[in-house]
């Protein structure tokens, strides 16, 4: 299934029905009068989070829903039907935002949440409903009230524990592979990851979510390369995975480039807390991987992961440290006595 994570959708409740006009005539009936019913209400539009979607790739097929409209109303007071609401679903993370004024509207993170769209329109009033005192006979009726509409942008945000972030071909896909059953695409060009990715990682009874994004480069938040459309998707992570690849000629260089990435972007990334990993290890001397560490921890001023998801070098400590952010074990303290991590 595609992956897409943006779409754009118009909306348009129902409209209600309009009240009916309607005298009574009938043989042996003294009194007659006015007994037009009023018309039903037309139907809502509502936004539902299903547990079962993980794309909107269904908006590119559809992009107007529109709810039906009340029935009218009949004789003998008879009120029309009320219109049946129309409900669309959509993946759990989706943020939805009015095209029209830039509004974020609100964001269904749990399945089963619900929030509404476009309100229906209500009834007209038949003319049962003007009758009175000195107006015993009236002819007034009023229409049916039109429906909301309005054209939305909805943003799906993926939601996981931890992210992986990094310049392209920084070995993310790699380690996703590594730790979990997820398939990403690996190849030794960059940028080979086009859409971001999900992968469960399990130790034992615990286990968290990883997401893994396109790799940013240097301007990134001016639209260079994929842009910063995919950081979305990790504003809602409590931690990031940095990886800089240890092949690289200047270790520091490449990741204040992602970090300044992130600040630009916004939305707290910067703040989140940074596992930071030198990954592809495996590709260098020990004294290689030494100095290029102590490069990169000056630069970054803490401490950095040694990390090859081929030899699987440092993969452990990695995901203990995720582990201790995400799912923290009060019963064990972090590195001793966890359970191994499984893929």
């Amino acid at each position: 299934m595609k992956f897409l994570d943006q779409a754009k959708v118009a909306v348009r409740a129902g409209k209600g029905g309009p009240g009916a006009m309607s005298f009574r005539r009938e043989k042996n009936m003294e009194f007659g009068g006015p007994h037009g019913g009023n018309g039903g209400r037309g139907g809502d539009v509502w936004a539902e989070a299903s547990a079962g979607l993980n794309t909107l790739i269904d908006f590119r097929y559809q992009q107007h829903f529109k709810a039906q409209n009340g029935a009218p109303g009949g004789a003998y007071l008879r009120s029309g039907a009320n219109a049946s609401d129309l409900v669309m679903r959509v993946p759990p993370g989706t943020e939805i935002i009015d095209d029209l004024t830039e509004e974020v509207i609100g964001e269904l993170n749990e399945p089963g949440e619900r929030m509404l769209l476009a309100k229906g329109g209500d009834g007209g009033m038949g003319n049962a409903h003007y009758k009175s005192s000195t107006n015993r006979a009236p002819r007034k009726t009023t229409p049916g009230y039109p429906g909301e509409e309005r054209e939305l942008r909805l943003r799906l945000k993926l939601i996981a524990d931890a992210g992986l972030v990094g310049l392209p071909n920084a070995g993310k896909s790699t380690f996703l592979r590594a730790v979990s059953r997820a398939k990403p695409k690996v190849a030794d060009y960059p940028f080979t990851t086009l859409h971001p990715h999900l992968g469960v990682v399990r130790a034992g009874e615990r286990e968290f979510v990883l997401a893994d994004l396109p790799g940013l480069i240097e301007g990134a938040h001016e639209g260079v390369g994929l842009g910063d459309r995919f950081l979305g998707h990790v504003e809602r992570c409590r931690v990031l995975l940095h990886l800089v690849d240890a092949t690289q000629d200047d270790v520091a260089l490449a990741w204040r480039t992602v970090r300044t990435e992130l600040k630009a972007y916004g939305a707290g990334l910067s703040e989140k807390p940074e596992v930071l990993a030198l990954s592809k290890c495996d590709a260098l001397s020990e004294d290689e991987v030494k100095k290029k560490r102590m490069a990169l921890k000056r630069a970054a001023k803490h401490d950095v992961l040694l990390l090859s998801a081929v030899s699987g070098t440092g993969v452990e400590q990695a995901l203990h440290t995720i582990f201790a952010i995400v799912r923290p074990d009060p019963k064990a303290a972090v590195g001793k006595g966890d359970e191994a991590w499984t893929p």
